[in-house]
């Protein structure tokens, strides 16, 4: 059976969200020409959280969407089994705009590539930045860095990382599989 354990516990949780949304509003200020995009699926669940907290925060009037790249991906053809797609939801342009993809662990680079491909029918943005809850460094990969992130981890090529939230696992924590 594989072990697990919380490396980054509900308390923490909060704090490292906290701590992005005031970074993210250092770097935009008002927001007025940036857009929030969560990649599906656990970038939406963070992109979500972080709106919800900027929103507490005072900060309105930027655009947010949701961007799936099930058909954007280089594994797509190759992938064992079927890949169940999750529908874009962006109903604007990205053009001349500071446009932050939210993923929730960077691992090999491949969806932020897949990301940044499917971005391009949207139009053609002034700035993107990435923001992820977790940077899993020294597995890239693709030469992909993250602007904004959480936590960063070191893990072997038997680990795996998990965000878990609230919503769907009862508690918002992070946690390391090893198999």
């Amino acid at each position: 059976m594989p072990a697990q354990r919380i490396i980054h516990p509900s308390a923490r949780f909060a704090l490292t969200i906290e701590r992005l949304c005031r970074h993210l509003i250092e770097e935009h200020g008002d927001f007025a020409n940036t857009c929030l995009i969560g990649i599906q699926t656990g970038g939406v669940e963070l992109s979500e959280r972080l709106r919800d907290r900027l929103t507490e925060m005072g900060v309105s009037g930027y655009d947010y969407g949701k961007l799936d790249t099930t058909f954007y991906r280089d594994d797509f053809r190759t992938a064992k089994g079927n890949l169940t797609p999750h529908p874009t939801e962006i109903d604007f342009l990205v053009e001349d705009k500071r446009v932050v993809l939210v993923d929730d662990v960077l691992f090999s680079g491949r969806t932020t590539v897949s990301a940044l491909t499917a971005l391009n029918h949207y139009g053609r943005p002034a700035q993107v930045e990435l923001l992820v809850m977790v940077d899993r460094r020294f597995r890239r990969t693709l030469p992909v860095r993250a602007n904004y992130r959480g936590i960063a981890v070191d893990t072997l090529e038997n680990e795996y990382v998990e965000v878990q939230w609230a919503d769907s696992h009862g508690t918002d924590q992070i946690i390391l599989t090893t198999s």
